[in-house]
Parts: C-alpha cells; structure tokens; sequence
C-alpha cells in the first residue's frame, strides 16, 4: 500500500465541557456554505498526541476505558494509538459564526487538527 497525504482544514481552539469550538483555515471557510441546515456533522480530526511510530505500530489494544482486561483489535477499539490517527466523532451543530463552528459534544483535545466534515445524513443509521 501507498501513502496519502491529509491536509488540515481547521483546528479545535477550545474545549469547555460538552462545547468545543472549531476555526476553519481561510482557504476552507467557504466550505461552510449552509452547513446550518444540519443538525448533526462527523467530524474527523487528528489525534496529534498520537503521531508517533510506537503509538502508530499499536494493533492489539485493551479498551481501559470500559474496565475490560482482554486484548481486542485496534480496528475494533476507539483507541487513539492506530495506524492512522484519526478520530471520528458525531456532534450537535450549535452555531456558526465566520469560519468558526460550535459543537456539542466532541471528544478532541484543544489543538487537534481537523481533518474533515461531514453532514450526517438522512440515510444514515440513528
């Protein structure tokens, strides 16, 4: 297989309790363009505190975050150490203002990069 190349759109700003913001890069705000008729939007972002070659080489994980003690498949897991560090979250759009979103309830740290959005669509499952 080859390699890609991902080119960050955005970045998380702020973080305050279930409300994070997300600025745009100039060259992507016109993306926004009626991104307020949706409710809901997948955001993909970078886990840039994984980007490393031991947290990229993880394929067996175990999920501390649900008291599990068994090893599972990285694919199988919402770990953030993966061979891509993406993340992919489904959020509440509550606003927009310029180029700057607000969102209820993304799980990305202050400064993740924002790889994409998506509009959740009608024919997707609830």
């Amino acid at each position: 297989m080859g390699k890609g190349e991902v080119e960050f759109i955005g970045e998380v700003t702020e973080v305050d309790g279930e409300l994070s913001k997300i600025v745009l890069t100039e060259k992507a705000c016109p993306g926004l363009l009626r991104i307020e008729e949706h409710s809901h939007l997948y955001i993909l972002y970078w886990f840039h505190q994984r980007d490393t070659p031991k947290h990229r080489n993880v394929f067996k994980v175990i999920p501390r975050r649900h008291d599990e003690t068994a090893y599972r498949g990285v694919f199988a897991s919402h770990s953030p150490s993966r061979p891509n560090p993406v993340g992919l979250t489904l959020v509440e759009l509550v606003s927009v203002e310029g180029c700057t979103l607000t969102v209820k309830g993304l799980d990305a740290f202050e400064g993740s990069p924002v790889v994409d959005i998506k509009p959740r669509s009608s024919r997707d499952p609830s």
